[in-house]
């Protein structure tokens, strides 16, 4: 099985592609702290790449900026290519099948290529009393 979840914050803005045949993609770096400090006390963090394709693309150039918190699940895929030197480069990167934005918009402001900024969600209506239901607690199953 290749599966991985990752929680980190994006080292860079979303680079945005199309394909020729009009499939979105983007690609950008999150930086993931590691579980335990080194010798020195500091936690280091790894910076992976993240390939999302489609809506998941669509969404990630739209709504994530550098520095924003993302939870990312997808799984680990290597490739090779040969370089211009003639040399063989491996490549490892990690391709999404879901993006989720954590917290919210730091600066609140619109992307160049949104439409304004998003709204705040609504706010939840405080609970009356008449919303509360008497349990007697013999009815209940446990």
């Amino acid at each position: 099985m290749n599966k991985v979840i990752l929680i980190g914050n994006l080292a860079n803005d979303p680079e945005a592609f199309t394909t020729q045949s009009g499939v979105s993609r983007s690609t950008f770096r999150i930086a993931v702290q590691r579980r335990f400090a080194n010798a020195q006390g500091v936690r280091e963090a790894d910076f992976l790449t993240v390939v999302a394709w489609r809506q998941n693309a669509d969404f990630c150039n739209r709504y994530l900026t550098k520095g924003r918190k993302v939870a990312v699940e997808g799984s680990i895929q290597t490739r090779s290519y040969d370089a211009q030197d003639g040399s063989k480069r491996y490549v490892t990167e990690i391709i999404a099948d879901s993006v989720e934005a954590l917290g919210s918009r730091d600066d609140g402001q619109a992307r160049p290529h949104d439409n304004g900024p998003t709204p705040p969600p609504a706010a939840p209506a405080a609970p009356s009393s008449n919303d509360f239901t008497e349990v007697d607690d013999d009815e209940l199953p446990f």
